[in-house]
């Protein structure tokens, strides 16, 4: 049944997403390839943000391409666990938008299995330094681990790779 839950979530991500981006996201896109992000340096959150793009089998989606690098910051994956739960430590971080909104909400109703992750993963947005209104296209040379340990303290790191090791 949770199999059925998280396919029912899966396509509610892929069916609102498209929508919402072509309604409520008016910034312009990155205008950035895959290849133009694996010629950064090694380190860099481009060049992570390449490879994620590249082992999920993903191209940038214009206007939304700072999701990816939430991910990459948090560690967490693309799963629909990982993916409710990043948009709980982002409302916990500050980010407010529709799209947010309801991924907690229906993710929550429709996955409430994972409910402590999720609370959790808010804990850990609360007490991180403010990040989700960072200019990420700017910060694409960057070394991804400066710009992580600037958002999170050395515990925070830790809580963080400890619950997506008990997730997997």
């Amino acid at each position: 049944m949770k199999a059925l839950r998280k396919q029912l979530i899966n396509w509610l991500f892929e069916v609102s997403s498209k929508l919402y981006t072509r309604i409520y996201k008016k910034q312009k896109p990155w205008q950035i390839t895959k290849s133009d992000l694996l010629s950064y340096s090694k380190n860099s959150l481009g060049y992570r943000l390449g490879l994620f793009l590249d082992k999920n089998n993903f191209e940038p989606i214009p206007k939304v391409e700072r999701h990816d690098c939430y991910h990459l910051l948090t560690g967490y994956s693309t799963k629909v666990e990982d993916e409710i739960a990043l948009q709980y430590l982002s409302l916990a971080n500050g980010k407010r938008s529709p799209y947010l909104y309801g991924v907690v909400i229906l993710g929550t109703i429709i996955l409430p299995d994972y409910f402590a992750y999720y609370l959790q993963s808010y804990k850990i947005g609360k007490e991180a330094n403010v990040f989700h209104n960072l200019d990420f296209k700017s910060l694409l040379k960057f070394n991804i681990n400066t710009i992580r340990q600037a958002i999170f303290s050395k515990q925070q790191i830790q809580t963080i790779n400890n619950l997506h090791y008990e997730q997997a």
